[in-house]
């Protein structure tokens, strides 16, 4: 079992910036990819970014460039440093972990951070 503890999220203007971190616990030896993904109401949960223990990252078209994520494997926890924020970006954010044991894979996620952009 993993547990994911999100925080970070608010009001933000259109241009600024807020980071979004996660604290994992439980079995987290067995996690190999932790992400963001965000709902916006009446649309469909989306992938932000993900990044692997290893580091390897993978971002959707719509934040490159402006979203970065981040894992500190020692404090287990993953960050979403998030630049040149749009209304568009308005959604509730949650955090995921992926374990692997053996060839079974399990998806975890947090509660989820509301980030609002709007003047």
């Amino acid at each position: 079992q993993v547990q994911l503890v999100e925080s970070g999220g608010g009001l933000v203007q259109p241009g600024g910036s807020l980071r979004l971190s996660c604290a994992a616990s439980g079995t987290i030896v067995d996690i190999y990819v932790m992400g963001w993904y965000r709902q916006a109401p009446g649309k469909q949960r989306e992938l932000v970014a993900a990044v692997t223990r290893g580091g390897t990252t993978n971002y959707a078209d719509s934040v490159k460039g402006r979203f970065t994520i981040s894992r500190d494997n020692n404090k287990n926890t993953v960050y979403l440093q998030m630049d040149s924020l749009k209304p568009e970006d308005t959604a509730v954010y949650y955090c995921s972990a992926r374990t692997l044991v053996v060839v079974t894979t399990t998806d975890y996620w947090g509660q989820g951070t509301q980030v609002t952009v709007s003047s």
